[in-house]
């Protein structure tokens, strides 16, 4: 049987709004009063809306907003701290001493990274440095304190004839008894994460052996990292920063060490400075560390350098000491600033430095929303290097894949990008020691293993990604080489990305 069909002329909507047919008066002024407040409210939404996005348009134009991407240790936080010591010199200096807690939490890793490279050499006490002057615990020979004030040449890996050596048995009980006075360093590191923490919240790591023969490698010592919603700033400032008193306990820096065990882990750190001075500054340290390829001052947070400066009582850290801290943040860093000066005074910046680690990355997109600006920091210092969350990756690699993947992405097509090819110091201390870019990068050929040379070729290589991949011809590309911790330097950079930063705002400002 075949489908009967109808046609209705008439509106199905106005059918279906079409007052009853048997409406009172009564019911048609009730309706009538509903569909007036209706229509009010509706009105009402619609005006907030327009309300708010002429609000949302004039706040734009007095806000500027700059993404800060690039892997993890690139040079992300550094440059926001430059932001903020440059334009927010206030807020800067008031937490300034809230950042000693990392910088001692960074000085324990290192002495850690030294001592696990120690336990795990399999020719620990070969002769590299096999001239050294004298032992500090060996009989006759000066201590490490007074070796360290007459600026004597130490190794406690050393017999009295430089010619002949201790028994292994003798030279490892050495490196045990020093590894021994080291161990309070590890409840030191366990106070300085509970402050970062804060009360109520996990620990931020977990803790390798201090046992004076661990099994962990150099590689399984966990990074410390907080979350970008903790307040790791106010728990350090409420935790106190109290010395020692090593006294009370006993004499001398064993007392000291006792009495400082207790709760300050600050003290426990001052009271190990001149064991860690010593096994830093042995000569068959630094020749383990060099013929395993461990370059301790090429990684962030060293100040291995610098321990009787920044483990003294009254230890404040300076500009330079915060810039070079290194703390790991999961999570997006917020910074909300405003220009003191100039045409541009009382204008809101806001700067996101947004988690480099693989695994955070899918968190970007969202703060890709009228962005006024780009800076992505490539870290060309690591040819040599992989990533940590894939050892088959090469950092370079991972630079230029991850540079691709912004340069092409749609929602930015209109978005100007910085490029920093950052850490051109260390890349420059590598070619120097040696290091041959050909043999990381294959492509790199025969060109000479010079800064200018090797600087000039990463910087094609993204300038190509660049050209290749962005969706739009007439975005522009700015490129620097940079060294972010330099802040006289970095000042300079950072004053002419900003106006350049202010020029395409108010152009863009202009066409809303």
């Amino acid at each position: 049987m075949s489908p009967v069909n109808s046609f209705n002329e008439e509106d199905p909507l106005a059918l279906a709004i079409r007052p009853p047919a048997d409406e009172t008066p009564q019911q048609r002024d009730a309706r009538l009063a509903e569909e007036a407040a209706a229509k009010k409210i509706s009105d009402d939404i619609d005006e907030q809306i327009r309300a708010e996005s002429k609000k949302r348009k004039a706040r734009a134009k007095k806000e500027i907003k700059v993404l800060l991407l690039g892997q993890s240790e690139s040079g992300k936080s550094t440059c926001l701290k430059q932001f903020q010591l440059l334009y927010a010199p206030a807020s800067f200096s008031g937490e300034r001493d809230s950042w000693k807690a990392i910088i001692y939490l960074n000085l324990v890793k290192s002495i850690r990274k030294v001592l696990d490279a120690i336990s795990h050499d399999d020719d620990s006490f070969s002769d590299d440095g096999a001239d050294s002057a004298g032992s500090p615990t060996s009989p006759g020979k000066p201590t490490s304190k007074e070796a360290l004030r007459s600026g004597t040449p130490i190794s406690f890996f050393q017999n009295e004839d430089p010619n002949s050596r201790q028994s292994t048995d003798d030279t490892y009980a050495q490196f045990a008894a020093i590894k021994l006075r080291l161990s309070p360093l590890a409840l030191a590191e366990e106070l300085l994460i509970k402050r970062l923490a804060g009360p109520g919240e996990e620990e931020a790591t977990q803790f390798g052996s201090w046992a004076p023969h661990p099994t962990s490698s150099t590689s399984r010592i966990k990074e410390v990292f907080v979350r970008s919603s903790s307040n790791w700033k106010r728990g350090l400032f409420s935790g106190g920063h109290g010395g020692a008193k090593g006294k009370e306990n006993g004499s001398g820096a064993e007392g000291e060490r006792k009495s400082a065990e207790k709760d300050d882990p600050f003290g426990i750190v001052n009271a190990c400075r001149d064991d860690m001075i010593t096994l830093w500054k042995d000569q068959s340290v630094q020749g383990i560390l060099k013929r395993k390829g461990i370059r301790l001052e090429e990684m962030p947070g060293f100040y291995l350098n610098d321990i009787l400066r920044v483990t003294t009582k009254t230890y404040s850290p300076s500009n330079q000491d915060v810039l070079n801290a290194r703390l790991k943040t999961v999570g997006v860093v917020e910074h909300l600033f405003q220009l003191e000066n100039g045409g541009e005074k009382g204008m809101d910046w806001r700067i996101f430095d947004v988690g480099g680690h693989r695994d955070q990355r899918q968190t970007w997109a969202p703060f890709f929303d009228d962005v006024n600006a780009i800076i992505f920091l490539a870290p060309i210092s690591a040819f040599d290097q992989v990533l940590v969350e894939d050892k088959k990756v090469n950092r370079i690699e991972d630079s230029l894949l991850l540079f691709r993947s912004i340069c092409a992405n749609k929602l930015l097509g209109k978005v100007n990008i910085v490029l920093f090819l950052n850490k051109i110091d260390i890349l420059e201390r590598k070619l120097k020691a040696g290091v041959k870019v050909s043999r990381y990068v294959r492509s790199y050929g025969e060109r000479p293993n010079e800064l200018q040379t090797v600087a000039s070729y990463f910087l094609s290589k993204f300038m190509a990604v660049h050209k290749e991949s962005t969706p739009n011809p007439l975005r522009e590309l700015y490129t620097h080489l940079t060294k972010v911790t330099d802040t006289e330097a970095t000042a300079a950079l950072i004053s002419d990305v900003r106006e350049m930063i202010l020029r395409k705002h108010l152009q863009d400002s202009s066409l809303m």
